[in-house]
């Protein structure tokens, strides 16, 4: 005789993250099948997921919204990793993703979607759909295998334009991982692949870019880059300001001193992972080859040898990006640095 497993029903879906939120569709939230080994093998869990199975399952918005808000899940809010791109965040988020002390969600797509949805309304009311749905990503992005191994989500740049939307509805502590101007332009525009995702990036949140640093009409590449910096740094500087939990990380001290800055982020985010677990992970494979592309050895030398290449190749863009941030800080004032660092001081936002 062959058992026969039990239908699956909406309380089953959300009960556990074996079902991911992968993406909205339409009117569908797309599901796929996950297991604790998935989510550890996928690097990022967007198109680029490495699921358990191929099979996924389509279910009404709706529906899941309804239940999801009549029964809010019993477990503690997200912790939350926010970054400005190309900056160490997936270093961050894999030296952290331990199978028995956490689960580290790595940019969400629908997350994403939604990040990408706001941007682009950055001047108008936001609709009760994009709420509703935003607060049915933050919530089953918060599942965990373990009561005491926290859901963790590392978020990407479209995400940032909702930043406060996701700390008021889901208020929970969060790490701002950023550079400062210079080396985050020459992290940025270092290779083709680098300026096309500028392009991209800056086209699609354009709307939201315009509104915090002015109208990018006829902006080069280098200025473009410079705009997303600087909104981003303006979205950070109100989020340290009005959000007691959030701290921001010069991402400098966790490619510099990484087992103090792991340690203090695991701290932070409500993570309980041992210091000789950090210590392994800072000594192991991760700290030695490309967090995105494992197969690939780099490490912190290498990249200053490549950030010092970019510089001697970038000047004269460098100088160019500079001189529109300078121009767009007469309407658009940063603080001279971000305030509550993790570890160490923050170093000036416009400094060499």
């Amino acid at each position: 005789m062959t058992s026969r497993r039990p239908p699956l029903t909406i309380e089953s879906l959300v009960a556990t993250p074996d079902h991911y939120l992968f993406a909205f569709e339409a009117d569908q939230a797309i599901f796929a099948a996950m297991d604790r080994g998935a989510y550890r093998r996928s690097i990022f869990l967007d198109r680029r997921i490495q699921a358990a199975s191929p099979e996924t399952l389509a279910v009404p918005v709706d529906a899941l919204v309804r239940h999801v808000d009549q029964h809010p899940p019993e477990r503690a809010a997200n912790g939350w990793i926010f970054h400005i791109a190309h900056c160490g965040s997936t270093l961050l988020a894999r030296a952290l993703d331990r199978p028995d002390q956490s689960l580290v969600l790595r940019e969400p797509l629908a997350l994403r979607q939604l990040g990408v949805a706001r941007a682009q309304a950055a001047d108008a009311a936001l609709a009760d759909d994009w709420r509703a749905r935003l607060r049915l990503a933050t919530s089953l992005h918060g599942r965990r295998y373990r009561p005491d191994a926290p859901a963790i989500v590392k978020a990407n740049v479209p995400v940032n334009f909702m930043l406060s939307q996701i700390l008021e509805s889901a208020p929970a502590p969060a790490i701002l991982l950023y550079f400062p101007l210079r080396p985050y332009l020459l992290a940025i525009l270092r290779s083709p692949q680098h300026r096309n995702w500028v392009m991209n990036v800056t086209g699609q949140v354009q709307p939201a870019l315009a509104g915090l640093v002015g109208d990018l009409e006829g902006s080069s590449l280098p200025e473009r880059a410079a705009a997303l910096w600087l909104a981003q740094m303006r979205l950070y500087a109100d989020a340290l300001e009005r959000f007691a939990g959030t701290k921001s990380l010069h991402a400098e001290d966790l490619f510099n001193s990484p087992q103090p800055t792991l340690a203090a982020a695991a701290a932070h985010l409500g993570l309980r992972i041992p210091k000789r677990d950090l210590e392994a992970v800072v000594a192991g494979d991760l700290f030695s080859t490309y967090s995105k592309a494992p197969a690939q050895a780099f490490d912190n030398a290498r990249r200053l040898e490549v950030r010092a290449e970019t510089s001697r190749l970038l000047g004269a863009e460098i100088d160019q990006a500079r001189r529109w941030v300078a121009r767009r800080l007469v309407d658009c004032p940063l603080p001279l640095v971000l305030d509550r660092p993790l570890v160490g001081s923050s170093p000036r936002l416009l400094g060499d």
